[in-house]
This record gives C-alpha cells, sequence and structure tokens, in this order.
C-alpha cells in the first residue's frame, strides 16, 4: 500500500496546453517572432518555461536574451490567462478526492514555475489537502532532477518504496527514476505511450481510476 502519491501537474492532472500555448504565442507576436500551432506545443512543454521558450523561438533566435525577453511578456499574460481554457482530465478530482479519503497524502512536482503552480492547483483542487505543491523554484534544479521529489519526501516523511509518482512524460518517468520511487505513465496527457514506453515505467494507465488499484500493491 502506498503512502504518498506524487503528481505532475500539466498533462497529468489538468490539461493546461491552450493557455500556454495562447500565452506563449501572444508574446512571440509581441516580439514580432511566427506563433504556433496549439498542438506542436505538446512537444515544447515538460521541461520549465524557458526550455519551452527556447523551442518557440525561430532557428538563430534561441538565445538567453531572447527567452528572457519572451519570458518577460508570457508571465504577466499568463498570470491572468492561464484558467481561461485549463481543465482537469476527466476523473482527476474524483481520483483525488479518494486518495484524500483513504488517508493518502498527495504532492505536486511541475517543473512550471511555482507562482502559477500555486494558483492553479488552489483553483481547480480547492477542496484537496497537499502535503506539498513545488513547481520551478528558483536555484532549484528542474526534473528529471529528483531534488523536487526528494524535497517532498523531507516533508512527507515516507520512505521512497511507499511513493508513487505519476506522470505523462518522458521527462516524468525519468525522474522517478532518478528519485528511486514507482513510476507511472498516463496516457491521456501531452506526449504519447511510446515516449513512457522508452523508460520502462513500473505501469501505463489509461484511465485515473487504475490509479486506486496500483496503490494498493
Amino acid at each position: 500500500m502506498k503512502k504518498l502519491v506524487i503528481f505532475d501537474l500539466d498533462g497529468t492532472l489538468l490539461n493546461t496546453i491552450a493557455d500556454l500555448a495562447q500565452s506563449t504565442n501572444h508574446a512571440l507576436s509581441v516580439l514580432g517572432y511566427p506563433m504556433h500551432e496549439e498542438s506542436a506545443y505538446n512537444f515544447m512543454v515538460g521541461n520549465g518555461i524557458n526550455k519551452l521558450f527556447e523551442r518557440a523561438l525561430p532557428e538563430g533566435e534561441k538565445s538567453e536574451e531572447n527567452v528572457l525577453r519572451v519570458r518577460k511578456e508570457f508571465v504577466p499574460h499568463y498570470d491572468r490567462h492561464n484558467a481561461d481554457k485549463s481543465r482537469p482530465y476527466p476523473g482527476i478530482p474524483e481520483l483525488l478526492e479518494q486518495l484524500q479519503l483513504q488517508g493518502l497524502q498527495i504532492a505536486v512536482a511541475s517543473n512550471k514555475y511555482q507562482a502559477a503552480t500555486q494558483k492553479l492547483i488552489a483553483h481547480y483542487f480547492p477542496k484537496i489537502d497537499f502535503v506539498a505543491i513545488f513547481g520551478q523554484r528558483e536555484g532549484v534544479n528542474v526534473k528529471p532532477d529528483p531534488t523536487i521529489v526528494e524535497d517532498i519526501l523531507s516533508i512527507a516523511k515516507v520512505d521512497k518504496k511507499d511513493v508513487l509518482y505519476v506522470g505523462d512524460s518522458g521527462v516524468d518517468m525519468q525522474t522517478a527514476i532518478n528519485a528511486g520511487v514507482t513510476s507511472c505513465g498516463v496516457t491521456w496527457g501531452f506526449r504519447p505511450r511510446t515516449e513512457l514506453e522508452e523508460f520502462n515505467p513500473d505501469y501505463i494507465v489509461t484511465g485515473a481510476k487504475e490509479i486506486i488499484d496500483i496503490i494498493k500493491k
């Protein structure tokens, strides 16, 4: 029986791609760069917003200076619009409530910047008492570095064998492996199942209800 379930945010708990695409395209447009189709952003997100901007910028324009220029336009726009179209995936609110009723600890480990991570969790899951909500924090390496998981474990005070890490991307599976915890890939997120399979996760699920069965093992 697991005691702690750690969830990725974007592509796992929430479908945020439309709002991320909208705000990135806004920033690119303001700076005179070409915009992208929403579907293209599925493969740009996952490694933090600076990497998102680097991927979104045209070839020859991917300098640190330009990344920071895009960030300056993106953040205020996203802070205003990050809940316009984002929604929980089917079954996720019910899953979180069930885990809480069963007495499990629940945490979030995201590469989204900290302020937006906290805002979205508070907005969409106000009744869930998360033991930790960590996004990208200044001075802390992003996933797949295991620091974010280790920081959650230090708060939850559970053994690694009692932890399930749930995410939708290869970055998430690699994070779980690096942290030495049980990995669970979800197929409803931004990345294809084949990307998850490359990392041989302990589990791959196609629906939120399946996670209940896994935590009993």
